[in-house]
């Protein structure tokens, strides 16, 4: 398994985006919040993200970087867990909900999860 982050796995697409937001499915494990939507990308991959830290909570840029930076990390080294028991492909966005400054343990415990959650809930939604 790569365990690198490359740019065609990120959502840059403004249609896509507001099409996530509009129509996608949520999965909680607070302070960390997935927002999932099932999508074909014609580009070859199975999976799209995007990382959100809210300017309301983090007014200093310096803040949201520092937290955006701590779950793309913590998604690239267990993206795998989603590769390997998910046949569809998604658009993931994974929105920071929290007020204070969290540490690497907190995100990795919390986006692991969330990212538990939203697994159960494909096998649960399939075997409907």
């Amino acid at each position: 398994m790569d365990f690198s982050f490359p740019k065609k796995e990120r959502i840059t697409s403004k249609t896509l985006l507001d099409q996530l937001f509009a129509e996608g499915k949520s999965v909680n494990n607070f302070p960390i919040k997935l927002i999932y939507l099932p999508t074909k990308f014609t580009d070859n991959t199975q999976l799209k993200i995007l990382v959100v830290a809210p300017k309301r909570n983090f007014k200093s840029a310096v803040k949201r970087n520092r937290i955006k930076r701590l779950m793309r990390e913590v998604y690239r080294l267990h993206k795998h867990t989603i590769f390997n028991n998910s046949k569809t492909s998604f658009a993931l966005a994974f929105l920071y909900l929290g007020k204070e400054m969290p540490d690497y343990q907190l995100i990795e415990r919390k986006m692991q999860g969330v990212i538990d959650k939203f697994l159960k809930k494909q096998i649960d939604e399939k075997t409907l």
